[in-house]
């Protein structure tokens, strides 16, 4: 079946574009946006054998998405012992957070960018059964060739951001190709359900992943040590804060008139030293978690991975960021 127009050319520019991959992983890699050790995986060139048997694929584009799939990978483990799980993500923070909390014999690859090329020597070397994808990223190379190679696909939790419907609207074909070559898609809410369907997808029902998510993990000797360290003084949580909101909450922190302890944990944890210095720079007294764990400072900037859950614990308070600066869209609690 030939391709719509759109997609043809996304194919032709993916295509012509493929050799300059690797300078701009490169590139990336240097910007502490990819695992240079890791960049094999993001050309389609996989660094793990295939285990024998039926593979089921499951992709999670970064943290929330790969978190709400955990319990599914956990249940598929125990349960199938006989079928290979395989998670791909794309965030150097995701990979860090299924290297430590996938089940055993899961694995972890990044996924590839999504060329022709890479796309076949990502499904050459893992030849899936079952691809299932979480929310709304779709990379049209790597699902078209994997419905044209028989891999049966689901769209679970899924979702339709008002851009992203307004994109694929004035792509009907292409969009009818993508989201009815789907074999099962759930919705997160009635609303996606019927931006999916006019889309042309077939959509079996409503789930969202995330509301069947276990709570977050958290180290109970962590959690005592620092309930003593930080005392009775209440303690304010800025989860998941993006460039431009850190400023917003300092300045609204300032204004309190009994300030609590104010702890921010940024989406990227590499932006770790730039809140510090933001929060320097307004009087306040500041310790940066990876240098100073035991500092009890009145503004500590958590740029750990895997210590939200103790955050969340400790706080009296939590604002779940994402939503104070125009064109991120928020993000789930």
């Amino acid at each position: 079946m030939s391709l719509p127009l759109s997609l043809s050319l996304y194919r032709a520019a993916t295509t012509a574009l493929e050799p300059f991959a690797p300078l701009l992983l490169e590139r990336r890699a240097k910007a502490g946006k990819e695992d240079r050790a890791r960049l094999n995986e993001r050309l389609g060139r996989p660094t793990t054998p295939r285990p024998a048997g039926p593979l089921v694929w499951l992709h999670g584009a970064s943290v929330g998405e790969s978190l709400s799939i955990l319990p599914l990978v956990e249940r598929l483990r125990t349960e199938r012992p006989d079928v290979g799980v395989l998670v791909t993500s794309g965030t150097v923070t995701s990979a860090a957070l299924l290297g430590r909390r996938l089940p055993t014999g899961a694995i972890h690859q990044f996924l590839p960018v999504d060329t022709p090329g890479g796309a076949r020597r990502f499904l050459d070397h893992w030849r899936p059964d079952l691809a299932v994808f979480v929310e709304s990223e779709l990379w049209p190379n790597l699902l078209l060739t994997a419905k044209d190679r028989g891999v049966r696909l689901a769209l679970v939790s899924a979702k339709l951001s008002d851009k992203s419907y307004r994109a694929w609207q004035a792509r009907p074909f292409a969009a009818g190709r993508l989201f009815g070559g789907f074999d099962l898609i759930l919705a997160q809410d009635g609303r996606a359900a019927d931006r999916l369907t006019s889309l042309g997808g077939t959509v079996a029902g409503e789930a969202d992943l995330k509301f069947g998510s276990a709570p977050l993990p958290v180290d109970a000797a962590a959690l005592a040590s620092l309930r003593v360290r930080l005392g009775d003084r209440p303690l304010l949580l800025a989860a998941s804060t993006h460039p431009g909101e850190d400023e917003l909450i300092l300045a609204a922190w300032r204004a309190l008139p009994d300030r609590p302890r104010l702890v921010i944990a940024p989406r990227h944890v590499e932006r770790g030293p730039a809140i510090a210095e933001a929060a320097r720079a307004t009087g306040a007294g500041v310790a940066l978690r990876s240098a100073a764990p035991d500092d009890p400072a009145e503004v500590i900037v958590a740029d750990t991975l895997g210590e939200l859950g103790l955050w969340c614990r400790l706080a009296n308070l939590t604002l779940v960021a994402g939503s104070l600066v125009p064109g991120i869209g928020g993000h789930n609690p």
